[in-house]
């Protein structure tokens, strides 16, 4: 059985990071909707589980110091959300391995961040370039 859900849960974190570094340093309300598009509650007003995980995941990157907020509003989102300093560093840090030489210094750290490779790897839309990227990010 395939865990479909962890390959949601990279998306949503490669989502999550990717913007709120780009509002970086500005603080700014998450919406999951935002994040992942539409899921219709149940009859009873419930959030879908697909809703619920990325909410989830936004709740367990701040528990796990990659951002912090001010608040929630309601299971939509999270209000006044920034990336900690260490979010920041591991994101905005070149990889040596990644720095194209024939670029300019200031344009080969950027395309050499992490920040940059979960972008890349979130247009790619391949779960395998997703999944290492944000891996690389929990083993930093």
């Amino acid at each position: 059985m395939a865990d479909l859900h962890i390959e949601d849960f990279h998306q949503d974190v490669a989502r999550i990071l990717v913007a709120l570094y780009n509002r970086f340093p500005q603080p700014a309300s998450l919406f999951v909707i935002d994040l992942i598009g539409e899921h219709e509650p149940d009859p009873f007003g419930v959030p879908a589980p697909r809703h619920s995980a990325c909410f989830s995941a936004m709740l367990w990157l701040a528990d796990e110091g990659f951002l912090r907020y001010a608040d929630t509003i309601r299971q939509e989102a999270i209000d006044q959300a920034c990336l900690t300093e260490r979010a920041f560093t591991l994101l905005s840090a070149p990889d040596a391995e990644r720095l194209q030489p024939h670029l300019p210094a200031s344009v080969a750290r950027q395309q050499a961040s992490l920040a940059q490779r979960l972008r890349d790897a979130l247009r790619s839309g391949a779960s395998n370039e997703i999944f290492d990227a944000v891996q690389q990010c929990f083993r930093r």
